[in-house]
C-alpha cells in the first residue's frame, strides 16, 4: 500500500520528519499559542456535551470526521455526548496549530473513550477528527472507569535539563511502530525506562502492575509482542513543552485479538524526556481492515 510504503521510508529517516514543518505552516500556527490551543479544545469539548456546535470556534470551511467517516457538523457524537469526566489529556502542538486530546466522555450516562485532533488556524477550528469507543466489542479492551483523572506520569512537566528536541521526540516515538513491525522492541531499541507502562483503553497492558500475562508484561522492552508487518501511521502532535508525542497508527492484520477481518486503529501517546520513554497511553478501536482514515495523507507528514 502506498501509505505503508511511505510510513516505512519515513521511519527510516527518523528525525527528518521535522522538515515538513515549513515556515508557512509555523506562520499559520503563530496566531494561537499553547494557552490558546488549550482553550480551543476546552470550547470544542464544551460544545460537544452541550450538543451545540455554535459554542465552538469553528471556521466556515471546517471538516469533521468520526470513526473515519465524514459527518455534517453537529451530527454523530455531537448529538449524543452528555458529560465530560475528569480524565482529559491534551497534546498541544504550537508549531502546527494542532490540539489533540484523550478523554472519557459520557453518552446518555455511559462513559466512552474519546480521542480528537483539531487543526487550528487564525484561532478557529478548520479540521476535526474524532474517535469514539463505546464498549469492549468496539475497543477489544475497555475500562473507562479506571481513568479517574489524567495520569501523573503523562502530565508531569519534564525536568528542563531533560527536555528533548522535537526531532529527537519524533525519532524515539517512531521506534515503537518499528518494533511492532519487527515483533520486538529490543530490535528497534525503544528506550523504555524500567518503570515505563502502557495503558490501552484504560487497561494496564505493560509495565509494573500490568494485567496481561504477568510477569512477562512488566518490562516493556522485552515483553513478547506480535509481529505486525502492516502497521502504518502518522505523527499527529508533538507537545515539546510536555514531552509528549501523539501518533495515529493502524496496526493492520493480526492486531485485533483474533478478529481476522479487523485491525486496531489507535491514537497512541508517548511521554518522552531524557532520551527515554516513560509512559505510553492509547485510545484504540477495532475497525475493518482497509478502513480509510477519512483524511487521505492527513497532515502531510508523508
Amino acid at each position: 500500500m502506498r501509505m505503508f510504503g511511505r510510513f516505512a521510508a519515513c521511519m527510516a529517516v527518523g528525525a527528518g520528519l521535522v522538515a515538513v514543518h515549513s515556515e508557512s505552516v509555523q506562520a499559520q500556527a503563530a496566531g494561537c499559542d499553547r494557552a490558546c490551543l488549550g482553550d480551543v479544545m476546552t470550547r470544542f469539548l464544551d460544545s460537544l456535551v452541550a450538543n451545540d456546535p455554535k459554542l465552538a470556534p469553528l471556521a466556515d470551511n471546517v471538516r469533521y470526521t468520526e470513526d473515519a467517516q465524514q459527518l455534517a457538523i453537529g451530527e454523530g457524537f455531537w448529538k449524543t455526548a452528555s458529560k465530560l469526566s475528569p480524565y482529559r489529556m491534551d497534546f498541544l502542538d504550537e508549531r502546527t496549530g494542532t490540539a489533540a486530546v484523550h478523554a472519557v466522555v459520557e453518552e446518555n450516562g455511559t462513559p466512552m473513550f474519546f480521542a480528537a485532533r483539531l487543526k487550528v488556524e487564525d484561532r478557529k477550528i478548520t479540521e476535526i477528527e474524532t474517535m469514539v469507543v463505546r464498549d469492549r466489542q468496539e475497543g477489544m479492551l475497555f475500562a473507562p472507569e479506571a481513568m479517574t483523572g489524567p495520569s501523573a506520569a503523562m502530565t508531569a512537566p519534564p525536568p528542563k535539563d531533560q527536555l528533548d528536541s522535537r526531532e529527537k521526540l519524533i525519532e524515539i516515538a517512531l521506534r515503537y511502530p518499528q518494533g511492532l513491525r519487527a515483533g520486538s522492541f529490543v530490535t528497534s531499541d525503544v528506550p523504555f525506562t524500567a518503570s515505563a507502562y502502557r495503558l490501552e483503553n484504560g487497561v494496564r497492558m505493560a509495565g509494573p502492575g500490568c494485567t496481561f500475562q504477568p510477569p512477562g508484561c512488566e518490562q516493556m522492552k522485552t515483553q513478547t509482542i506480535p509481529r505486525l508487518a502492516e502497521v502504518k501511521g502518522d505523527v499527529i502532535a508533538v507537545d515539546e513543552q510536555n514531552g509528549t508525542v501523539l501518533l495515529w497508527l493502524d496496526f493492520g492484520r493480526g492486531s485485533a485479538f483474533g478478529a481476522g477481518q479487523n485491525s486496531l486503529v489507535t491514537f497512541e501517546a508517548f511521554k518522552i524526556y531524557g532520551g527515554q520513554v516513560h509512559a505510553v497511553e492509547a485510545v484504540f478501536q477495532s475497525m475493518p481492515i482497509g478502513t480509510p482514515t477519512g483524511w487521505g495523507e492527513r497532515n502531510g507528514t508523508w
